[in-house]
């Protein structure tokens, strides 16, 4: 799809939105960098992700706010604490710098995650979402 949607534009002068491939297909959890509430908002629209795929990260950026690239650990933690983990399950962790640099990492769970007793979110994971 990609191939088809370049050689569109790039040789017929075609008008086509370009291809963004479906990543809930890939990934079962999603883990984006909460350096604000319009980095969730984008990446949730053009990546087409539903509510409950951003909901760790915008709960995140709820309590402990801009915590840099520490947020998407806080974020797994959400996810685990949430009991949501499955073995087999797919997180992809996505994070971005200054200018245009962003860094990615995909975890496969080898096991069913138990919440942790001692994690970032055992005190309170019962009010969230808010």
């Amino acid at each position: 799809m990609f191939l088809s949607t370049l050689v569109l534009k790039k040789f017929f002068n075609k008008r086509v939105k370009p291809y963004i491939p479906d990543f809930k297909l890939a990934f079962d959890h999603f883990c984006i960098h909460a350096g604000g509430r319009a980095v969730i908002d984008e990446l949730e629209k053009n990546l087409q992700l539903l509510t409950l795929h951003v909901e760790a990260s915008r709960m995140t950026l709820h309590r402990f706010g801009n915590t840099s690239s520490s947020s998407i650990w806080y974020e797994l933690a959400y996810t685990e604490a949430k009991g949501r983990m499955r073995r087999g399950n797919r997180v992809w962790q996505i994070a971005f710098g200054s200018g245009f640099k962003c860094n990615s990492a995909v975890w496969k769970a080898l096991r069913n995650v138990k919440p942790s007793r001692n994690g970032p979110w055992e005190d309170c994971i019962d009010r969230y979402p808010v």
